[in-house]
């Protein structure tokens, strides 16, 4: 891999700068992009129409077994449809991808994921 040059810093709670990605960022972004880009594919590859994908990740620091550690991960992804498509695919393609992401597959940090689904509005026809 290429070396990837990314200001970074403590968290803000630990006297970082809030300007600067901090490892907890990373971290949680790393199981949302992992767990995105999985999604994607399956469904590019089950043929359901996503128009957009935006996730409101969150994860929590915090003790467990008397260590600091990521203590859990919530990734909430807005998926949006095109009008029709299988709702009920979309939705189990969700666990699969969750099930399919190697990030995840490589962290002992509980993540939960909860999605949501929107259908794009149809362009009123004149």
């Amino acid at each position: 891999m290429d070396a990837i040059t990314l200001p970074m810093s403590s968290a803000p709670g630990y006297r970082g700068d809030p300007s600067r990605a901090n490892p907890e960022q990373l971290f949680v972004a790393s199981l949302s992009a992992c767990h995105a880009l999985t999604y994607l594919f399956l469904a590019a590859k089950n043929q359901i129409p996503v128009i957009s994908y935006r996730d409101d990740a969150e994860g929590h620091l915090g003790p467990v077994d008397g260590k600091i550690r990521m203590s859990r991960v919530t990734l909430r992804p807005l998926i949006t449809l095109e009008p029709g498509a299988n709702q009920a695919r979309a939705r189990a393609l969700v666990a699969k991808a969750h099930e399919s992401c190697f990030i995840a597959n490589s962290v002992a940090t509980p993540v939960d994921v909860v999605p949501a689904f929107a259908f794009a509005e149809v362009a009123a026809s004149h």
